[in-house]
């Protein structure tokens, strides 16, 4: 599934082709994703402006005077700007046709991507419970170490809770839990206030760098320009179970920690 930093090089790849153009028409090859797209897509949209857009979380949203559209991606789901006659392919479920001449389309193979709206003024409600972003201020150790006392729970699935933080997913929190030296099965409750610093201070380096190298190659992701992420081969513990530590060279340990494949280090991460 594509994270923060995925979903972030896509609304920046997207921003110079969307904001300030005006919506011909919306085309919905199917009704609905994972939810049905409720009719203000296909009814409000059409005439509107695109002041702008904006990501919360792992969502998209397309800013208009009507509304917005509220847009994730998936498991697999990808946004293009094309011309508008380019052909249509297996999974290209909507077109968004733009004064430009130009459609975004976006594919989705598993359609566990949506595609909701939200009315001027309000949060939509999947929005209303989550967490700060992790790249802004409200976002810190001492957040972390403030929600964290007296839970027992994995301090991995804790910061993978969007109710905490969003957008940490899997790979980003394997990734700043090795840099920060944590367990991912340390209760997230017998965590300090100084090792959640270093944690939330690794977090928001290695999302921040992530972002600048287009985010990570995996599987389905590719940016609105058709080019690969370049984090991947920079991953130190994601997806390297039983590869050597980077630091100290013993072989990395792997497990499900709630429900997701983690890697790390018996020794470096206590």
């Amino acid at each position: 599934m594509p994270e923060l930093p995925e979903v972030e090089t896509t609304r920046a790849g997207l921003a110079p082709h969307l904001e300030g153009r005006r919506v011909r028409s919306v085309l919905l090859r199917r009704p609905d994703l994972r939810w049905p797209i409720p009719p203000e897509v296909s009814e409000r949209l059409p005439g509107q402006r695109i002041v702008a857009v904006r990501r919360r979380a792992k969502y998209l949203l397309f800013d208009t005077e009507a509304g917005s559209a509220l847009l994730h991606l998936g498991m697999s789901g990808s946004l293009r700007v094309l011309p508008a006659k380019t052909p249509v392919r297996e999974h290209d479920h909507v077109d968004l046709a733009l004064d430009s001449g130009r459609v975004l389309r976006f594919n989705d193979p598993r359609r566990f991507g949506c595609l909701l709206w939200q009315e001027p003024g309000e949060t939509h409600e999947l929005l209303r419970d989550l967490g700060p972003e992790p790249l802004s201020e409200a976002f810190d150790g001492e957040h972390l170490f403030e929600r964290s006392r007296g839970r027992s729970a994995p301090v991995k699935t804790f910061l993978m809770d969007q109710k905490i933080v969003v957008g940490v997913g899997n790979i980003y929190a394997a990734e700043a839990l090795f840099a920060a030296g944590i367990s991912p099965l340390r209760a997230a409750g017998k965590v300090s206030r100084e090792r959640y610093a270093a944690l939330a201070g690794e977090a928001k380096r290695i999302l921040a760098h992530a972002i600048a190298r287009g985010g990570t190659t995996l599987r389905d992701f590719i940016a609105p320009d058709g080019a690969p992420g370049y984090f991947e081969q920079e991953l130190s513990a994601y997806g390297r179970g039983g590869k050597p530590c980077p630091r100290c060279g013993r072989p990395l340990k792997q497990a499900m920690v709630g429900q997701r494949a983690s890697v790390w280090c018996g020794h470096c991460q206590r």
